[in-house]
């Protein structure tokens, strides 16, 4: 049987990707044997060069969607020449980077979900769930807590009043129950809460996406803090201008409506452990152990609501927040209404003002924080939302209501400038580091200096956020300090807020470590190489 006659291949006229020199300059060989391709040119080394698959060159880039974004093309690019088709691709490289890694983002996240999902009930116990089922102790250091943070709370206020401000004296304690209660200081809390839950359910303001949750489903927020903060300054000034007697209730009942709203956060608490236990498991906090008395102080579920209505969003900025100014101007008004100029009284309130405008005018990055990412909402945020915050955070405005300091002009203009120099680095730090998170890959951006990790996410190694791992911490602190400073150096119970806030951010910052570490392994290692100091540059 006669054999078939060999094909001769045809000679191309130009030269090919995939070779450095014309077919016909090579040396004849065996039609059987396979060219070993040049480990330096093609990238396909188990495909022999003279495939017909090596020469199908694809003019569209291929786009990887990972953590890190990635732009890849099979075309092969000899030394000598370069596609021209190639070379336009690579001029639309850094748009193309920041969709490749919106997209890379999306999918990561949603495919991390799942297989969290899938994994969580035979996944082995790793350092993260160590770090979070042994925060503030286990069961028995949030059990102690839980009455703990009401007894420093009363302390704290009992031993500074009119004319006595001695942290070292036990204060005396009224022995009947309605000098600490009764109905209608309830009946006020209540209605408090009512009023501002009411202005958050309004359809005004924009709807804004959450951070991923469990099986990458994002939760919306409607951000209407200013238009509730405008609402409550403009009643709060009609109840000014006819003098309503409820201004005075506020400055007279003061201990009444503390124990009010601690009863109050008490009783959320419970139903918020209560919904809790029928939860879906996508819907549970890292936290959420199983233990009653952990679940109960850390809250077992992430993110709790009724309907739309998410109850941790409201309460970290709503009721406590502005409840804390109104209470600072409630003091301020009874002061003119005697006829006493308090400018130090003034100063503080105005700065109190000012850090919780902030707050409400960017009341989106709130959903960046570990409060609302990371953290349950139990009896720890219930009870610090909606007692410690308005009646301990009130402190300096209140020492300065009660035991009028005199203070020259000039300190006053002093302390004002700290806290602006506070509220810089802390606006600034915070506002770089939404920036950031929305889009590494921001041309406005690319001046700062960033490191991947495996994660998928980059972290900062410029900006505000190289001098300190937490700039925005330090800005808070010199806020703090300047509040304290208002009230003079004769008492040390004024500096009870910068003193708590200080052991709470480093508490913070080492629990965020922690998190980082287990998240990010070696990458976080090295970022502390890099950015050295946790909150104090060159100190700490």
């Amino acid at each position: 049987m006669p054999s078939p006659k060999k094909a001769t291949p045809k000679r191309s006229r130009s030269r090919s990707l995939g070779r450095s020199r014309s077919p016909a300059r090579k040396p004849k060989r065996d039609s059987k044997a396979k060219e070993s391709p040049s480990p330096s040119l093609s990238r396909s080394r188990g495909r022999p060069r003279g495939s017909s698959k090596s020469r199908k060159v694809p003019l569209t880039p291929k786009l990887v969607t990972t953590s890190t974004p990635v732009l890849r093309t099979t075309r092969e690019v000899t030394p000598t020449r370069s596609s021209a088709r190639l070379a336009a691709i690579k001029t639309d490289v850094e748009a193309m980077t920041s969709l490749t890694w919106k997209l890379g983002q999306q999918q990561t996240i949603t495919t991390t979900n799942s297989k969290m999902e899938t994994q969580t009930k035979h996944a082995p116990s790793t350092p993260a769930d160590d770090i979070e089922s042994n925060a503030f102790g286990g069961s028995f250091g949030t059990f102690i807590m839980i009455f703990f943070l009401p007894a420093v709370m009363f302390y704290v206020n009992f031993a500074c009043q009119r004319g006595k401000c001695d942290i070292r004296k036990v204060p005396t304690l009224p022995r009947k129950l309605r000098a600490y209660i009764d109905l209608q200081s309830f009946l006020v809390v209540s209605g408090w809460f009512a009023f501002q839950a009411v202005l958050a359910m309004l359809p005004t303001g924009k709807l804004v996406d959450g951070q991923a949750i469990k099986g990458g489903k994002r939760l919306q927020y409607r951000c209407n803090g200013k238009f509730a903060f405008v609402i409550t300054l403009l009643a709060f000034g009609i109840a000014f201008a006819l003098k309503h007697p409820l201004i005075r209730y506020v400055p007279n009942n003061f201990f009444k409506l503390m124990t009010s709203s601690a009863v109050f956060s008490s009783l959320l608490s419970v139903f918020l452990a209560v919904k809790a236990r029928n939860a879906r498991p996508s819907s549970l906090s890292p936290y959420a152990s199983g233990n009653f008395i952990f679940d109960f102080f850390m809250g077992r579920e992430l993110n709790p609501r009724i309907g739309s209505f998410d109850l941790k969003f409201f309460c970290e900025l709503r009721p406590g927040l502005i409840g804390w100014v109104v209470i600072d101007m409630c003091f301020v008004a009874s002061s003119c209404w005697d006829k006493q100029t308090n400018y130090g009284l003034m100063l503080v309130t105005c700065m109190h003002m000012l850090y919780v405008m902030d707050s409400l005018w960017f009341e989106e990055s709130i959903l960046t924080t570990m409060d609302i990412v990371h953290d349950g909402f139990g009896f720890m945020l219930s009870f610090g939302d909606l007692a410690w915050v308005p009646f301990l955070y009130t402190l300096t405005a209140r020492f300065l209501f009660e035991n009028r300091q005199t203070m020259p002009t000039y300190c006053l203009v002093c302390i004002g400038l700290l806290n602006m120099v506070g509220y810089v680095i802390f606006r600034g730090s915070n506002s770089q580091k939404d920036a950031f998170r929305r889009n590494p890959y921001d041309p406005a951006l690319a001046h700062l200096e960033s490191m991947p990790t495996s994660a998928g996410k980059r972290l900062l190694l410029s900006g505000w956020w190289g001098l300190c791992r937490h700039p925005n911490y330090l800005g808070d602190l010199i806020m703090a300090l300047a509040w304290s400073l208002s009230c003079g150096t004769g008492h040390i119970i004024p500096y009870f807020y910068p003193i708590y806030f200080l052991l709470l951010l480093i508490h913070r910052e080492r629990r965020d470590s922690s998190l980082c570490r287990s998240k990010y392994g070696p990458a976080w290692t090295r970022y502390c190489d890099k950015v050295r100091y946790r909150i104090f540059p060159y100190i700490y």
